[in-house]
């Protein structure tokens, strides 16, 4: 198994008598835009932004108290993927269940976040699944009472994806995927080749949430 250092920035703010964490990318990524389509979610990433949010999603799956998140609502869209009349760029925040914080209190937590603490993450990468193989983790979140699901909520111009330890860690891949392979496809095909993978409504790991389509891009605006 391979590992990645990744570094972060550590904020804690107190909501009342509750003291939360927020984890930041110590440095945001670019090159990197979440877009709400309204019936699904698109991102766009090149091959750092994509290796990044890998990693933060394996540090939401082994923080269950905290908060992780991923500004990127003010970043330059693709050169040929601008968003379109009537949808929005978003920022990102990943955190487990159990934290049961509430969105609607996102943007006073935000404004409390002291100045945060820089620290290096080591996380292990786990090697890609075999393709088209599936595992007992597989079917058992396509079985009825599974509760390790990922839910959605939209406040503040901020995405929230609420999930378990389990199903932080099997989704990391999508965008690992990404990394490792779009930018090879793009060039032994076309500037304009479409990679991308995507969070399907029939892989068992979406409850009352949308579709999130990922995309490989490496064409971005002058200032991406």
């Amino acid at each position: 198994m391979h590992r990645m250092k990744l570094p972060v920035t550590i904020h804690r703010a107190r909501l009342g008598p509750v003291e939360f964490k927020v984890i930041r990318p110590a440095k945001p990524p670019v090159r990197a835009v979440l877009v709400d389509r309204d019936r699904y979610v698109d991102a766009f990433l090149d091959q750092d932004a994509a290796k990044l949010i890998g990693g933060l999603w394996t540090i939401a799956a082994s923080s269950p108290r905290s908060l992780v998140h991923v500004p990127m609502r003010g970043n330059r869209a693709p050169a040929d993927g601008a968003p379109e009349a009537g949808t929005r760029q978003l920022d990102l925040v990943l955190l487990h269940h159990s934290l049961q914080f509430a969105p609607a209190r996102w943007k006073e937590l935000r404004a409390r976040l002291d100045p945060g603490r820089p620290q290096t993450v080591t996380l292990p990468v786990p090697a890609p699944a075999p393709a088209g193989e599936s595992t007992g983790d597989d079917v058992a979140r396509h079985h009825r009472e599974n509760r390790d699901l990922f839910q959605q909520h939209l406040h503040a111009e901020t995405l929230f994806m609420t999930g378990s330890a389990p199903v932080f860690r099997a989704t990391a891949h999508h965008f690992l995927d990404i990394a490792r392979h779009g930018p090879g496809y793009v060039a032994a095909h076309s500037p304009d080749a479409h990679y991308c993978t995507r969070f399907h409504s029939t892989a068992g790991v979406l409850g009352d949430a949308r579709e999130i389509h990922i995309e490989y891009r490496d064409r971005w605006g002058p200032c991406g």
